[in-house]
Protein backbone atom coordinates (compact mmCIF):
# COMPACT_ATOMS: atom_id res chain seq x y z
CA UNK A 1 0.00 0.00 0.00
CA UNK A 2 2.68 2.56 0.38
CA UNK A 3 3.98 2.03 -3.13
CA UNK A 4 0.99 3.62 -4.13
CA UNK A 5 1.30 6.84 -1.77
CA UNK A 6 4.52 7.57 -3.15
CA UNK A 7 5.24 10.43 -5.12
CA UNK A 8 6.77 8.59 -7.58
CA UNK A 9 5.11 5.07 -7.29
CA UNK A 10 6.29 2.38 -9.44
CA UNK A 11 3.58 2.39 -12.82
CA UNK A 12 3.86 -1.30 -13.05
CA UNK A 13 2.16 -1.46 -9.38
CA UNK A 14 0.28 1.61 -9.92
CA UNK A 15 -1.34 0.13 -12.98
CA UNK A 16 -1.82 -2.94 -11.41
CA UNK A 17 -3.69 -1.41 -8.04
CA UNK A 18 -5.94 0.61 -10.47
CA UNK A 19 -7.06 -2.10 -12.55
CA UNK A 20 -8.03 -4.76 -10.02
CA UNK A 21 -11.20 -4.98 -8.41
CA UNK A 22 -11.88 -2.82 -5.59
CA UNK A 23 -13.84 -5.69 -3.87
CA UNK A 24 -11.27 -8.61 -4.61
CA UNK A 25 -8.45 -6.48 -2.99
CA UNK A 26 -7.79 -7.10 0.53
CA UNK A 27 -5.75 -5.40 3.48
CA UNK A 28 -3.85 -7.37 6.19
CA UNK A 29 -4.02 -6.12 9.64
CA UNK A 30 -0.24 -6.37 10.07
CA UNK A 31 -0.12 -3.77 7.15
CA UNK A 32 -1.83 -1.68 8.96
CA UNK A 33 0.55 -1.83 11.98
CA UNK A 34 3.59 -1.41 9.31
CA UNK A 35 2.01 2.14 8.30
CA UNK A 36 1.02 2.97 11.86
CA UNK A 37 4.85 2.65 12.66
CA UNK A 38 5.84 4.51 9.80
CA UNK A 39 3.33 7.32 10.96
CA UNK A 40 4.23 7.45 14.55
CA UNK A 41 7.99 7.60 13.46
CA UNK A 42 7.44 10.30 11.09
CA UNK A 43 6.10 12.82 13.96
CA UNK A 44 8.79 12.62 15.87
CA UNK A 45 10.93 14.56 13.15
CA UNK A 46 8.16 16.14 10.87
CA UNK A 47 4.47 16.36 12.44
CA UNK A 48 3.06 18.08 9.48
CA UNK A 49 3.32 15.50 7.02
CA UNK A 50 2.78 12.81 9.73
CA UNK A 51 -0.49 14.39 9.82
CA UNK A 52 -0.76 13.77 6.31
CA UNK A 53 0.04 9.87 6.29
CA UNK A 54 -2.59 10.18 9.67
CA UNK A 55 -5.56 10.93 7.16
CA UNK A 56 -4.65 9.05 4.81
CA UNK A 57 -4.02 5.69 6.93
CA UNK A 58 -7.34 6.92 8.28
CA UNK A 59 -9.45 6.81 4.85
CA UNK A 60 -7.30 3.27 3.64
CA UNK A 61 -8.70 1.87 7.41
CA UNK A 62 -12.34 3.07 6.45
CA UNK A 63 -12.36 2.08 2.62
CA UNK A 64 -11.08 -1.66 3.36
CA UNK A 65 -12.91 -2.07 6.70
CA UNK A 66 -15.15 -4.70 5.65
CA UNK A 67 -11.54 -6.39 4.01
CA UNK A 68 -8.82 -5.97 6.64
CA UNK A 69 -7.66 -9.41 7.56
CA UNK A 70 -6.75 -10.97 10.84
CA UNK A 71 -3.53 -13.32 11.83
CA UNK A 72 -6.13 -15.97 12.54
CA UNK A 73 -4.95 -19.41 14.55
CA UNK A 74 -4.58 -21.27 10.73
CA UNK A 75 -2.79 -18.47 9.93
CA UNK A 76 -0.41 -18.47 12.74
CA UNK A 77 0.27 -22.62 12.22
CA UNK A 78 0.69 -22.00 8.40
CA UNK A 79 3.56 -19.19 9.62
CA UNK A 80 5.25 -21.77 11.87
CA UNK A 81 5.55 -24.22 9.12
CA UNK A 82 7.17 -21.53 6.74
CA UNK A 83 10.08 -21.26 9.16
CA UNK A 84 11.34 -24.89 9.25
CA UNK A 85 13.88 -25.36 8.44
CA UNK A 86 15.09 -21.79 7.75
CA UNK A 87 12.72 -18.37 9.54
CA UNK A 88 11.55 -16.13 7.32
CA UNK A 89 11.07 -12.56 8.74
CA UNK A 90 8.06 -12.45 11.23
CA UNK A 91 5.68 -9.63 9.38
CA UNK A 92 6.72 -10.91 5.92
CA UNK A 93 6.09 -15.11 7.00
CA UNK A 94 2.85 -13.46 8.33
CA UNK A 95 1.34 -12.25 5.02
CA UNK A 96 2.85 -14.92 2.98
CA UNK A 97 1.04 -17.76 5.61
CA UNK A 98 -2.22 -15.60 5.07
CA UNK A 99 -2.01 -15.82 1.33
CA UNK A 100 -1.43 -19.46 1.53
CA UNK A 101 -4.07 -20.05 4.10
CA UNK A 102 -6.85 -18.01 1.78
CA UNK A 103 -5.50 -19.17 -1.23
CA UNK A 104 -4.38 -15.07 -2.44
CA UNK A 105 -1.88 -13.53 -4.64
CA UNK A 106 0.14 -11.01 -1.92
CA UNK A 107 1.47 -8.15 -3.43
CA UNK A 108 4.43 -7.54 -2.61
CA UNK A 109 7.81 -5.18 -3.63
CA UNK A 110 9.62 -7.14 -1.18
CA UNK A 111 9.39 -10.17 -3.16
CA UNK A 112 13.45 -12.03 -2.01
CA UNK A 113 12.27 -12.64 1.43
CA UNK A 114 9.00 -14.32 0.42
CA UNK A 115 10.40 -16.62 -2.54
CA UNK A 116 10.75 -19.33 -0.54
CA UNK A 117 7.15 -20.10 1.06
CA UNK A 118 5.43 -21.09 -2.00
CA UNK A 119 3.02 -18.37 -1.95
CA UNK A 120 2.01 -16.78 -5.56
CA UNK A 121 3.80 -13.35 -5.58
CA UNK A 122 3.25 -10.36 -7.65
CA UNK A 123 6.00 -7.76 -7.14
Amino acid sequence: MSEIRKRAPHPNVLGWFTSAPAGELFLRVLVVGEIRQGVDRLARRDPAQAEVFEHWLTQLVAIYKDRIVPVTTEVAEAWDRLNVPDPVPVIDGLLAATALVHGWTLVTRNTADLASTGARLVD
